[in-house]
């Protein structure tokens, strides 16, 4: 009997083996072919590089950082001050003033949306531009960079990690090529989102608190706030194509959704304004949440924006209403196996007084 109960502990530890032999096997048959699947030779190895780091920075060091040092309410102010002023240059400034000219800015404005937008990493306004353009113009369909219809990780982020072959030209942007602001930023944006997105806060954090508080800038008012508001931009390519109502428009994809109005700075009624891409407000109803055109609204009142375009409210009513129509009409035929087309509604724009 001694020898068998020697001999035990070595089956046990065989059975375990084979067990997890077994378990290899079928991990690898299920994840490896989807590995060999990945175009190693388009890989965008510096966007990569960039999202993934700050995303696993964020993810380890931060939570380190807390729990050796603790918390301090400098890098949180840092944080949200360095986040508003960044996001709305991106709301504001990228979306609403560079890519569908929604209003008109004096230098004041212009400038600090060009040098605090690119402390998002989220590329020059030429590139953001020239990309948001595309993806209105061919909304779902192959020709969008991140087109939904392709999957929500495409859209969220996928479309930044892989190349596009061939590279879509800049042929959409011709107005902003002639801008000397947008193309200085365009030659130092690099430069630029490093010296305000991480070198700032860094040494804020230093004078603060010596090399402690030097590194608590960067990861919280650095890395944490670059994470969370490009985050904040992807979501709105991927989530409010996939989930929300759609009020104003069927056509399309997007929705509108009150959840991400929220934490984007009111970017999240997506669906009006892909209906309405040269309005500047994203939240049409009075009570909407949309700080981004209240702010527009408010520095019109004091001249640095002026031109502010709204759709007219018929035009806006009409959507509704056609979109009503449509929905019940879909219901009462569904049966039949027919679907209504949704009218082509002119998008008319007028000039606010």
């Amino acid at each position: 009997m001694q020898p068998a109960l020697r001999r035990a502990p070595a089956v046990r530890n065989c059975e375990s083996f084979g067990g997890c032999l077994t378990d290899f096997k079928n991990w690898a048959t299920i994840f490896l072919p989807v590995i060999f699947r990945i175009p190693i030779d388009r890989i965008n190895w510096t966007n990569s590089a960039f999202l993934i780091g700050t995303f696993v920075l964020t993810l380890t060091a931060l939570p380190l950082y807390l729990w050796y040092f603790g918390v301090d309410w400098f890098h949180f102010a840092t944080f949200a001050v360095l986040s508003v002023a960044t996001g709305f240059s991106i709301t504001l400034g990228y979306h609403r003033l560079f890519s569908h000219a929604t209003f008109r800015a004096r230098l004041p404005v212009r400038l600090f949306v060009l040098i605090f937008g690119a402390a998002a990493f989220e590329n020059s306004v030429l590139m953001w531009a020239c990309d948001h353009r595309r993806h209105h113009k061919h909304v779902d369909h192959d020709e969008d960079p991140y087109d939904i219809s392709k999957g929500f990780f495409h859209a969220h982020i996928g479309w930044l990690l892989f190349k596009l072959w061939p590279e879509p030209p800049l042929d959409n942007v011709a107005d902003l090529q002639k801008d000397p602001l947008v193309m200085w930023q365009h030659r130092h944006i690099y430069l630029l989102g490093v010296l305000v997105s991480f070198v700032l806060p860094t040494l804020l954090g230093a004078l603060w608190d010596g090399w402690i508080g030097a590194l608590g800038g960067f990861l919280i008012g650095g890395v944490a706030k670059v994470v969370a508001l490009q985050h904040g931009t992807f979501l709105i390519n991927s989530a409010c194509h996939t989930f929300g109502r759609q009020p104003y428009s069927t056509r399309c994809s997007a929705r509108d959704s009150f959840f991400m109005a929220l934490f984007t700075f009111g970017e999240g009624y997506h669906n009006y304004h892909h209906e309405f891409q040269h309005d500047y407000r994203n939240g049409v109803k009075p009570w909407q949440w949309d700080p981004t055109k209240w702010l527009i609204w408010s520095f019109s009142k004091i001249g640095l924006t002026g031109g502010l375009r709204r759709a007219r409210a018929e035009l806006v009513s009409s959507s509704e209403a056609n979109v009503r129509k449509t929905v019940t009409s879909e219901t009462v035929t569904s049966k039949a196996g027919k679907t209504p087309n949704e009218p082509d509604l002119t998008r008319e724009i007028m000039q606010e007084s």
